[in-house]
């Protein structure tokens, strides 16, 4: 197996279908990581949370990392690493981009299961209000086997 060594043209590229991929944050030394549906669109990549660890651990260290696979098969496969920063797109101050982010995720299939399941876990009767945020992507890399 061969691998490469992608260019962010590549990586970026790479980014335009579904996707899954894990969001890292970290708190006290301690490294926490979940998985997230995200779309990527202009150096940000946009998601749908619900109130909890990885929030509280974002808005105490925005400091995160993003890391999304496609593999077709154990020789064939793309994986890109973006480092950047959590911005929360509170009401009123970034209403017309948490209304372009509800759009872009609308594009996407499943964008709204992991946080859904999330509320289910959370409160079954009770209504928890969904957090929209954006990763400030501030350097990408990505390896391709083939």
């Amino acid at each position: 197996m061969a691998m490469k060594e992608m260019t962010e043209e590549e990586c970026i590229a790479s980014l335009t279908g579904p996707t899954l991929g894990r969001l890292a944050c970290s708190l006290a030394d301690q490294p926490y990581v979940v998985p997230l549906y995200f779309v990527y669109e202009n150096g940000f990549f946009y998601a749908l949370s619900t109130l909890g660890q990885k929030v509280d651990w974002m808005r105490a260290n925005p400091k995160v990392c993003v890391q999304i696979d496609h593999i077709e098969s154990d020789k064939q496969w793309v994986s890109v690493v973006a480092t950047g920063t959590f911005e929360e797109l509170r009401e009123p101050q970034y209403t017309d981009e948490r209304e372009h982010a509800r759009k872009l995720l609308h594009t996407r299939p499943l964008w709204w299961q992991v946080p859904f399941a999330e509320r289910q876990l959370k409160s079954e009767a009770e209504l928890i209000p969904p957090i929209i945020f954006r990763i400030r992507v501030q350097a990408m890399s990505g390896l391709r086997a083939a």
